[in-house]
């Protein structure tokens, strides 16, 4: 979530610059909400964050109208070749994942179930790296026995079946609540006034920090895996967007195809921001015209857990993702 008001009737120029800076993090507002619960400080009203086309973001690059970025947490591998080669050392030393809890996850794990053997053994060795790399970290008293742990590392772990482990990099804790969290946003407006108002997020991913998930969220997807919601899917989504240095809904692809998908998705963004903006209800979760990032971070939930509902709102973007993600585990299970 950008935590960034657009101007009310702003329009197509809402959606061609940012109105003001980004924040340093995305987050996955409460199930089903959308961005309609927050409210601002001064009485009333909702805030959307500021929308943008890709190709601006892309033509400009981070050297024009640079946005503030905090400081690394922390050194991505590869970064020297002390961390290379330290990286290289760790990863040998990773323990496989117990044959008894890995089958607990697979079970637990609508999506597993939809794989063939071939890409299930392909996520049980990237969950056995997530494992190995990431600190998973508990908070507000919830606990987490391992086979919980084998299955959020499977679940983060679902949209790399295809990018492959590369999309670990750069950052190095997931950070679990109990339940939805709160956090505080503010924005100052053209006209100079501070808006403040919290947010009740389901998950939260920072550019070069920590992944955030609630647990009780976690288990309503597994519990309804075919709604279009799957928080852990939509947070990793932005990991895979931020790797070539922008969240900006286009993660790195080759030239050629990263050219057709700018097409592809800005025109299907268009469409659908102009239906919610006339207030039509949508079958995509209407939280999808918040941001370009945002977009491409909800087609992802669809193409997981509602690719039936995708394939037909936006075959375009269904396409892409298709051969990004790969297909579709629901489409075999």
């Amino acid at each position: 979530m950008l935590g960034q008001p657009r101007a009310a009737g702003a329009g197509t120029e809402a959606r061609r610059l940012r109105l003001c800076p980004s924040g340093h993090h995305r987050g996955r507002t409460r199930r089903g909400r959308g961005a309609a619960g927050a409210t601002n400080g001064a009485g009333g009203g909702t805030h959307h964050p500021a929308r943008q086309r890709w190709w601006r973001r892309r033509r400009f690059g981070r050297g024009h109208a640079a946005r503030p970025r905090r400081p690394l947490a922390q050194l991505p591998p590869g970064n020297v070749p002390l961390i290379r080669k330290l990286s290289r050392w760790l990863r040998l030393g990773a323990a496989p994942i117990d044959e008894d809890l890995w089958q607990h996850a697979c079970q637990a794990l609508p999506w597993a179930r939809g794989l063939d053997p071939e890409r299930r053994e392909r996520l049980r060795a990237l969950a056995t790296r997530f494992l190995h790399e990431k600190t998973i970290t508990p908070l507000g008293g919830l606990e987490l026995a391992p086979a919980e742990q084998v299955l959020l590392a499977a679940l983060c772990c679902l949209p790399l079946l295809e990018f492959g482990a590369g999309g670990l990099r750069g950052w190095s804790q997931l950070l679990v609540y109990p339940d939805a969290f709160r956090v505080r946003r503010s924005h100052v407006d053209a006209a100079g006034v501070l808006h403040e108002w919290d947010d009740e997020l389901a998950g939260e991913a920072w550019d070069h920090g920590p992944l955030v998930l609630s647990w009780a969220d976690v288990q309503a997807d597994l519990e309804e895996p075919d709604t279009g919601y799957c928080v852990a899917v939509h947070e990793m989504a932005h990991k895979l967007d931020v790797l070539d240095g922008e969240l900006d809904g286009t993660p790195p692809l080759p030239a050629a195809w990263h050219r057709q998908w700018a097409r592809d998705f800005q025109r299907a963004y268009d469409g659908f921001c102009a239906e919610v903006d006339a207030g039509a209800e949508t079958a995509i979760d209407p939280y999808a015209a918040e941001a370009p990032e945002e977009f491409f971070a909800v087609a992802t939930e669809y193409h997981f857990s509602a690719p039936a509902v995708l394939e037909q709102e936006m075959p375009e973007v269904a396409a892409h993702l298709a051969r990004f993600y790969g297909p579709s585990p629901l489409r075999a299970a």
